[in-house]
């Protein structure tokens, strides 16, 4: 059942093959998508922050707000620095002229620039339009 291998059995069975080291494909972070895009969606969601400190401003929300919106800042300025990382690459974010015409490649094919716009603005869109919403009923009950 156990069998002891010594150095000389796993010697004899053992495929050994000395190769030059793999040289690594430069690191693309750029999700391929435009600059514009990932500013707006941080835009969307501060201004849907702002809309609510407007809209329910209270002293006492102050700090909350600016928390929310660190938090907001730091989740997509951690991701704009990881790009910008050692090891250096080449690579740069599309511009809005080629991303028209490439698109992007999505795991189920390619997208075109409009349906890869509406994916990635389509939430914070929405959370925007809630935090107006919300506003407005507050401002009629």
């Amino acid at each position: 059942m156990v069998e002891q291998l010594t150095r000389e059995k796993i010697a004899q069975q053992a495929d050994i093959r000395i190769e030059a080291p793999r040289v690594v494909p430069p690191t693309d972070r750029t999700f391929e998508l435009p600059t514009g895009l990932y500013v707006a969606t941080v835009a969307l969601f501060l201004g849907f922050i702002g809309t609510l400190a407007l809209g329910f401003g209270n002293p006492e929300m102050v700090i909350p707000f600016i928390i929310f919106a660190f938090f907001v800042v730091a989740g997509f300025g951690v991701p704009a620095l990881w790009t910008r990382l050692a090891p250096a690459t080449k690579s740069k974010p599309k511009t809005w002229a080629r991303f028209r015409q490439e698109g992007i490649m999505t795991p189920y094919g390619r997208a075109s620039a409009r349906d890869a716009t509406v994916q990635v603005l389509i939430l914070p869109a929405l959370i925007f339009a809630w935090g107006l919403i919300c506003i407005t009923i507050a401002a009629l009950v």
